[in-house]
């Protein structure tokens, strides 16, 4: 099934657009300008246009970027449908990238009209990039399909690896979770110093103590898994050189992750290297389970059958 190159790009431009969409609702965390537009939606402080404010021009402009993309989610979809129908694997892709970005965005909205907890914030983050990575699929899967090396192969992967990379990949998601409350419970400063936390292997486990060391010690773990993953699937480098090239992608997405979030550690008293850290920390975690999630799917449609 041929798939035009205006199709190919229109998933690929709307998959980067919700990655814009992800770093823009980290900067307003970041910059602690989610109240920037008071507790009004979809206007800014009552008008169209709001005053030049940082923290107002922060949060809108994160309104503005969520809706150009909301719109490219929207004939993104139609033009999957127009081309796959129903009962196919872009469709189902499509149909989760756009649930997950109108739930996303119904949650920003709720969390401006009402104030909400940290832990609400924390699932709105989770949303959002659940959302991404169904874009990500989106294109992965669109431009698969115009490989002709991958047709007519029957090669599988063994079920224990399969089991390992969907165990990882759920893991890595409760690990995103506890990520995002430390951001938004203002927990990062918890445990100051890296690797040591407080110059303790294990500090008093209270507080914002408490949350960040847990969070340190849940992130080292899912390092420790994808490089389990990426040391079995490079038994599959002649087989299927598809699975060896994500899984080693993923092991560089998390050393860059564990290295990341050192930095912000040693920035967190400057404040503009702080947010820029924060991002680079959020984009890189993003790419990571969205890279994990594409070899979930791969695993298990190159399973045995029967």
């Amino acid at each position: 099934m041929g798939v035009r190159p205006t199709l190919k790009w229109l998933t690929l431009v709307t998959c980067l657009g919700m990655f814009l969409v992800l770093i823009a609702g980290v900067l307003v965390t970041k910059t602690e300008s989610g109240r920037g537009c008071g507790d009004d939606w979809p206007l800014c402080n009552g008008k169209f246009i709001p005053a030049y404010t940082l923290e107002s021009i922060i949060e809108y402009s994160h309104r503005a970027i969520t809706g150009v993309v909301g719109i490219l989610v929207l004939i993104t979809f139609i033009a999957i449908y127009r081309k796959f129908g129903r009962r196919s694997e872009p469709y189902y892709y499509a149909s989760g990238a756009l649930i997950f970005t109108i739930v996303q965005a119904i949650l920003g909205a709720m969390a401006v009209v009402w104030e909400t907890s940290s832990a609400v914030m924390a699932l709105h983050f989770g949303f959002s990039l659940l959302a991404l990575t169904f874009t990500l699929l989106i294109v992965l899967t669109v431009w698969r399909i115009t490989d002709t090396t991958t047709r007519g192969k029957s090669r599988y992967v063994q079920p224990f690896f399969r089991k390992l990379v969907w165990s990882v990949t759920i893991y890595t998601y409760v690990v995103v979770y506890i990520g995002a409350y430390v951001r938004h419970t203002d927990s990062s400063g918890g445990c100051s110093g890296w690797p040591l936390c407080n110059g303790e292997i294990i500090p008093e486990l209270s507080g914002a103590t408490g949350i960040a060391f847990i969070h340190r010690v849940a992130a080292m773990l899912v390092f420790i898994l994808v490089i389990w993953i990426t040391i079995l699937g490079s038994r599959y480098n002649k087989q299927l050189p598809e699975i060896s090239r994500m899984s080693i992608l993923a092991l560089i997405l998390t050393g860059m992750q564990v290295l990341s979030g050192a930095w912000v550690t040693m920035v967190i008293h400057s404040e503009n290297l702080y947010v820029f850290a924060g991002i680079l920390h959020t984009m890189i975690i993003s790419a990571l389970f969205a890279i994990l999630c594409y070899l979930c799917i791969r695993a298990w449609q190159l399973r045995p059958i029967g």
